[in-house]
């Protein structure tokens, strides 16, 4: 008699336990909100609205590699082999002085800040299943004080805040944010 009302007192416990993966948690980046039919997404070059030479290169191949990287999904250029289309623009690129040199006034930090305009469509429905107007990205560097030297950091910076852009990007299209 003992043992049956052991098990009688364990039966809620493993109820429980069994319904926990019903509840709806999962790990961060491996559920999509993308329809099932989506298999192949494409990426063309983003558009480029700023004067930054060749940022909306570097900021689409980012969103290519963090695809490939962390989704089931197939990636191309052409829109017309897709299931669904990445369309981006880089709306202002700018850079602005964060720090000084106490002693000489001379700049010796910069911030680079890239805004962004983002859509996901679906080329079935031709409805967006994902849309951000306003991404906005931020990246710090330090600049020689040689004037030979000015910007070499912000190449770097640029690529980066690049890969910053994409893992948030494919998150947000990931878990629909």
């Amino acid at each position: 008699m003992r043992h049956r009302g052991e098990r009688f007192r364990a039966a809620p416990l493993l109820l429980i336990v069994c319904l926990l993966p019903a509840c709806g948690y999962h790990v961060a980046g491996r559920v999509s909100s993308l329809p099932p039919d989506v298999k192949i997404v494409a990426v063309p070059t983003f558009t480029n609205r700023s004067r930054q030479y060749r940022i909306e290169q570097q900021m689409s191949a980012a969103v290519v590699r963090e695809l490939i990287e962390r989704t089931h999904y197939k990636v191309t250029s052409d829109p017309d082999q897709a299931d669904a289309v990445i369309e981006g623009t880089v709306t202002g690129v700018s850079t602005g002085v964060i720090a000084f040199n106490i002693s000489t006034g001379a700049a010796t930090a910069l911030q680079v800040l890239v805004t962004a305009n983002v859509r996901v469509i679906d080329r079935h429905t031709q409805k967006v299943l994902f849309s951000n107007p306003k991404y906005l990205f931020r990246e710090e560097y330090q600049i020689s004080q040689s004037n030979s030297q000015l910007f070499e950091e912000e190449g770097p910076a640029l690529e980066r805040l690049s890969h910053d852009f994409a893992r948030t990007l494919v998150t947000d299209i990931l878990e629909n944010f």
